[in-house]
């Protein structure tokens, strides 16, 4: 008998039970199938919500299915509202995305929240590898916001990768390197040093943001970078008009905040080495 999606060896050595609310639930919701050089890009909430912005983007400009939920107790302790007045669970979502021209299937995490302590990221980010691991994937790309604590007109990807040999591979998509140092905090950079132990390689791919606000410009820019790299195509215009949108807004807080004329909207980092990291 054939077994179903949620019977791999990963899944039942590696996760713990759907019906269990108190640890970290991890349940297949729909058949996957073969992929083919599945690359693994990830996209949850941190500086900027570059990552999280350019992962959903994707996620609904390519139609990818969702196949995977996935819900701890090392999420905030906290539900969401919805809409009509129902809750929702803060949970973290896989999607899939079948490449037509066969070369790179996309497995996409994103999700409302990452885990909290430094114990969950390894154990959750853990059971996500194995579990990518299982469908065949080898490579990852994780996405993120680069602060700077000021506004930036043309915003640069910066690239950390797990095996130097990949630089130069990288730059001729636009990623740049020798720029940027400091530490990659949470998934992004959990999922590439994890999954540099179990053989896997990758790329983190980090959009210069301002950091105090949400970037979709940024965001814009690493999905054009990321779509170089992957080889899909990805039209990110409707991100570009929401840019633009929110330019001049983020313009006038600004000039308001070095007047004095408001509080501001996060709090500032005093130093700059604090903001010399992603998330």
């Amino acid at each position: 008998m054939a077994k179903k999606p949620t019977e791999t060896v990963a899944l039942k050595h590696s996760y713990f039970p759907p019906k269990d609310g108190i640890k970290t639930n991890f349940e297949v919701i729909a058949p996957i199938g073969k992929l083919i050089n599945p690359i693994l890009i990830e996209g949850l909430p941190g500086i900027g919500f570059v990552g999280k912005l350019a992962a959903e983007y994707v996620v609904d400009e390519l139609g990818a299915k969702k196949v995977a939920t996935l819900y701890s107790n090392h999420f905030p302790h906290q539900i969401l509202i919805n809409k009509d007045g129902t809750i929702k669970m803060l949970t973290n979502e896989i999607y899939v995305y079948k490449d037509p021209k066969k070369k790179n299937d996309l497995v996409i995490l994103t999700g409302d929240v990452q885990p909290i302590t430094s114990m969950s990221q390894y154990e959750v980010m853990n059971i996500i590898l194995e579990f990518f691991a299982e469908m065949g994937g080898k490579r990852i790309i994780t996405l993120g916001g680069y602060g700077m604590g000021k506004l930036v007109e043309k915003p640069r990807v910066f690239g950390a990768v797990a095996d130097k040999k990949d630089i130069d591979a990288y730059k001729k998509h636009g990623v740049s390197f020798g720029d940027v140092e400091g530490s990659i905090i949470g998934a992004a950079g959990m999922l590439l040093g994890l999954g540099r132990l179990k053989g896997m390689n990758g790329i983190c791919l980090m959009g210069e943001t301002h950091g105090n606000y949400i970037d979709h410009k940024s965001a814009q820019k690493v999905i054009e970078v990321l779509s170089s790299i992957v080889g899909v195509k990805i039209n990110t215009e409707k991100l570009g008009k929401k840019a633009k949108e929110s330019e001049g807004m983020i313009k006038k807080l600004e000039e308001e905040l070095s007047k004095g004329e408001m509080a501001s909207p996060m709090e500032m980092p005093k130093k700059r080495e604090d903001l010399s990291y992603i998330r």
